[in-house]
């Protein structure tokens, strides 16, 4: 069985361009994007094991921050996760795995989380 090792970040709250509907297409909508990111796994982590052998948390919240593109409206919040999910890949060949959770909470009435989770592995 191979050692894994995930990275997580979760409920980045994120004014994002996204929504189909009019009165979604004009202003940013605000977006909570939480990642879960698989990177190989050293075989030990030990007391002064240097940054490098694993991952930044802050490339994460990067790519679902400054990284998502200024003016790009996306139509379906899926591209958002797709986008978030590339940027982690191109960051690192070590990514394996990138699984994205974002709620949408402008349109929540009554505190529920909803959204989608896209999940991609590396091609």
């Amino acid at each position: 069985m191979d050692d894994s090792l995930s990275l997580e970040v979760h409920d980045l709250d994120v004014q994002v361009l996204t929504g189909i509907y009019s009165e979604e297409t004009h202003l940013p909508q605000p977006l909570r994007i939480s990642m879960t990111v698989d990177i190989d796994c050293p075989d030990r982590f030990a007391a002064d094991t240097p940054l490098h052998a694993s991952k930044n948390y802050m490339d994460l919240r990067h790519a679902a921050t400054t990284a998502l593109p200024d003016g790009v409206h996306f139509t379906l919040i899926e591209g958002v996760a797709d986008h978030i999910a590339e940027t982690l890949f191109l960051q690192d060949k070590r990514v394996s795995k990138v699984v994205v959770k974002i709620v949408k909470l402008a349109i929540a009435e009554a505190g529920e989380s909803i959204g989608i989770t896209l999940t991609r592995h590396r091609r």
